[in-house]
């Protein structure tokens, strides 16, 4: 089979492995916390990792100094991005969530532009613009209720946060991305990520441990299989492997993917039913983002056959 079509298949896959994140936290967010919701996943892939990191740290001869990047990556990227959207998607719906994702490729741009001081044209800054507007939509019932204390606003206001975090993890991974594999990069992430979690899961969560036994099947489900399993591992693995045949912009387009994936997923698995305003928020971010790719396929450069 085409090695193209290969990873064009595994690429598909990890979509629909990430598209399942908002839906696990659902799943387990009645008997799990949400810092051991990102802690205990992120913990058991670690080991699952390993293997695959192991023979880079070997052939690189890797020191600890190295690894001290990684710390602000995740204090002021990561670890927002993971807690606030944990968070944040207990207080709002798995579909709202899987919609203002959408947002993320947008804010990723824009923070190029603040720290890497990647170009931003006209074009880039429309898209930001209709990609606020369609967050924006995605609360507006809340919004005009005036009621600041409405779950779902905060919610939705807790995941924007968190898709600025992500963006800025992405950003940071872009500067360092010549010293370290993709592989790495995930995997030291994890480390520092488990590391500055432990504290708060012993104080505000340690209760947990005493409830794995009456965890219920919809709980594992979540826990090992969308969240740790699926989400966590086996997608980052095939998302690299896939990775070396496929173009940046190949990966973009698919992440439209989802969003596609997971506003069906949360609808049937939970039974959640989206608002007009909020569909309406979503195709607008999503039209933002076909106008932003379409604009930089067109930019970048044909390479010559040699």
């Amino acid at each position: 089979m085409n090695k193209k079509l290969i990873a064009w298949i595994l690429l598909f896959s990890c979509n629909l492995m990430w598209s399942l994140q908002f839906t696990g936290i659902k799943l387990i967010q009645d008997q799990i916390g949400p810092y051991f919701t990102v802690w205990g996943p992120m913990l058991l892939s670690i080991f699952m990792l390993f293997p695959f990191v192991i023979k880079d740290y070997k052939q690189y001869q890797r020191k600890l100094k190295d690894f001290n990047i990684f710390i602000p990556l995740v204090i002021l990227g990561a670890f927002p991005s993971q807690v606030l959207m944990t968070f944040g998607t207990r207080y709002s719906l798995a579909s709202n969530a899987a919609i203002l994702v959408l947002a993320l490729p947008i804010l990723t741009t824009v923070l190029a532009y603040l720290i890497l001081k990647e170009r931003m044209n006209r074009v880039k800054w429309l898209c930001f613009g209709l990609a606020i507007i369609g967050v924006i939509l995605c609360s507006v019932n809340d919004i005009r209720q005036m009621d600041f204390s409405s779950r779902y606003a905060l919610g939705n206001l807790l995941i924007f946060l968190a898709l600025v975090g992500n963006a800025y993890y992405n950003v940071g991974c872009k500067k360092i991305a010549h010293r370290f594999s993709g592989m790495e990069m995930v995997f030291y992430t994890y480390v520092v990520m488990v590391i500055l979690l432990t504290p708060f899961v012993i104080y505000y969560e340690s209760d947990v441990f005493a409830r794995i036994p009456h965890f219920t099947l919809d709980t594992w489900i979540g826990f090992l299989g969308t969240l740790t399993f699926f989400h966590n591992f086996l997608s980052m693995v095939l998302f690299f492997i896939a990775l070396k045949q496929l173009e940046a912009t190949d990966v973009a387009i698919s992440n439209y993917l989802i969003t596609f994936f997971g506003v069906p997923i949360a609808a049937i698995w939970l039974g959640e039913k989206l608002g007009a305003q909020a569909i309406a928020g979503g195709v607008l971010v999503l039209i933002s983002l076909i106008i932003l790719t379409i604009a930089e396929t067109i930019s970048q450069p044909k390479l010559k056959n040699t």
